[in-house]
Order: C-alpha cells, then sequence, then structure tokens
C-alpha cells in the first residue's frame, strides 16, 4: 500500500507556498503522493481559492519524488483541450509524477449552476465520458479530429506529449453502491470510492471496499489498477489500514473531516504530515 497526504485547494491551501510546504515535509517524511482538491466554488464559503495546477506545481518544485495530483478534477467543468495542456505541462515540470483523477464533479448546484452551467447529471456525465477520451488522444501528441456530442476538434496536435507514456495515470472517483461510476473506473487505471455512510475523512469498512473490487474486477481489463480510500489515521495506524489493504486498496489517502475545523488549516495538517504514513 502507498500513501498519500489530501488537502482542499483553499483556506490556508490557496497560497501556492503552502502547498509546497506541505509537499516537501510529506515527501521528507516518507508519503508517497500529495493530491490537492479541485474546485472554485464548493458551497460558496468566503474563503480564498487557488487553482489546483498552479498549487501542484509549486508541489512539483518544491518536490523530486511524491506523486502528485488532483482528487478529483471535474472534467465536465473544463475545455478537454485547456485541461489536457496544464496536465502535460506539470508530467514535464515533475518528470513524469502526475496522476489525474477525475469525476462527475460537486456540489453541482454550486460549482455548475451558478456560472449558468447545466446541472443535469446525465449531460455532465456524457461530457465526463467524452472529455476523458479526448484527453487521452491529446496526451498521445498525435493528431485529433473528434465530432461528437459535446466537443469537436478538428485536425489538432497539441505538443508536447505526456512524460509519461502512454499517459498518465487516470483514476476516477464516483459514490459506492452506485454503478456506472465504477463501471467508468474500470476502463482507466484506478477507483476512487467515496461511500455515502462515510464522509470525507472518515473511514470506510474493509467489506465495503471488499465490494467495491469485487465489482470493478468484473469489468476491467488485466493490468494494473489502484484502489484508494482513506480517511483520518493515528501515527502508526497499521490497524486501521491493513484490512483495507487486505481487501484490496493499493492507496491510503489522509484526509481531514468535511466540515470539520481542521479541514483546510495548515498547522493540523502539517502536524500529521510529519508524523509519517500509517505505517
Amino acid at each position: 500500500m502507498r500513501f498519500s497526504i489530501n488537502i482542499p485547494n483553499f483556506g490556508d491551501f490557496a497560497d501556492a507556498r503552502t502547498v509546497a510546504k506541505v509537499a516537501a515535509a510529506a515527501e521528507q517524511a516518507g508519503w508517497d503522493g500529495l493530491f490537492v482538491w479541485d474546485h472554485v466554488l464548493l458551497d460558496k464559503r468566503r474563503v480564498p481559492f487557488g487553482d489546483p495546477w498552479m498549487l501542484l506545481t509549486a508541489a512539483a518544485l518544491a518536490t523530486s519524488r511524491i506523486r502528485l495530483g488532483t482528487l478529483v478534477t471535474p472534467v465536465a467543468r473544463r475545455r478537454p483541450e485547456q485541461l489536457a495542456r496544464q496536465v502535460a505541462t506539470l508530467d514535464a515540470l515533475s518528470g513524469g509524477r502526475v496522476i489525474f483523477s477525475a469525476g462527475l464533479g460537486g456540489p453541482v448546484g454550486p460549482e455548475f449552476g451558478s456560472f449558468g452551467d447545466t446541472t443535469d447529471a446525465v449531460v455532465l456525465a456524457e461530457r465526463l465520458d467524452e472529455g476523458l477520451d479526448l484527453l487521452e488522444r491529446y496526451w498521445s501528441g498525435e493528431p485529433v479530429s473528434h465530432d461528437g456530442k459535446h466537443f469537436r476538434v478538428d485536425d489538432v496536435t497539441l505538443l508536447p506529449a505526456t512524460v509519461q507514456r502512454p499517459r498518465p495515470p487516470v483514476w476516477v472517483a464516483g459514490f459506492w453502491p452506485h454503478r456506472r461510476p465504477m463501471r467508468r473506473a474500470a476502463r482507466w487505471d484506478g477507483v476512487v470510492p467515496l461511500f455515502t455512510d462515510a464522509g470525507h475523512g472518515r473511514v470506510p469498512s474493509a467489506e465495503q471496499v471488499r465490494e467495491v473490487v469485487a465489482y470493478v474486477d468484473r469489468y476491467r481489463a488485466d493490468g494494473p489498477f489502484e484502489v484508494v480510500v482513506g480517511g483520518i489515521s493515528p501515527a502508526g495506524g497499521r490497524d486501521l489500514v491493513a484490512p483495507l489493504a487486505e481487501a484490496g486498496a493499493t492507496w491510503w489517502d489522509e484526509r481531514q473531516l468535511l466540515g470539520g475545523d481542521d479541514l483546510d488549516k495548515l498547522a493540523p495538517v502539517l502536524r500529521r504530515v510529519e508524523q509519517g504514513p500509517p505505517s
């Protein structure tokens, strides 16, 4: 199992220098990855927000080993060509350390509806799937032409291609027990299951993880595949993560409680980072 730190892109972590500090501390303490949120508004809270790709650029410049990415990017909220450029640029800067995580995005009302965009989940899912396919083609460095339901491309080649070949790993998030997001994830390189009865920062049960793994295994092809779960762990919390690893989880993502006082505060997050991974 590998271990990552998860931080929002608002509050204290809207500052790229703060994110760079967390990233450097995480690398020194033996963590394997740093993931940041990709929100523009969330619940209309009046706090500063930072662009996740600028934050991750600062993290890349402050580190040399840990993996970096968003957890997760709502592809339906972005233009695929611009997103492809941002990911490829970060992949080059970091020496091929990017992991790209995607999802439907939410909360849909504030983050889409507030800007006059659709809040239709079916349309957003269509844009997610079509956008992911375009990203993969853009990252190849080969010419792309596309005439889809939501996007059109006329003979475009985006260079440079990503450092990682054939592309950076793609993880897909979704709520279990909803089946469609899990089948979407099975097409790519990893799944980030969220649980309706175990909110952000709360640890899912090993049985829930086992159910997700069994379902995704029915639809995915052979090859490496990551299962990313998380929550709050104590330092040295082997007893907490070991059953999840036995159930099939391959990454532990250290998170703060959604709505908790420490969610977007540097001091408590940095304290936990410096204690090292829970194994």
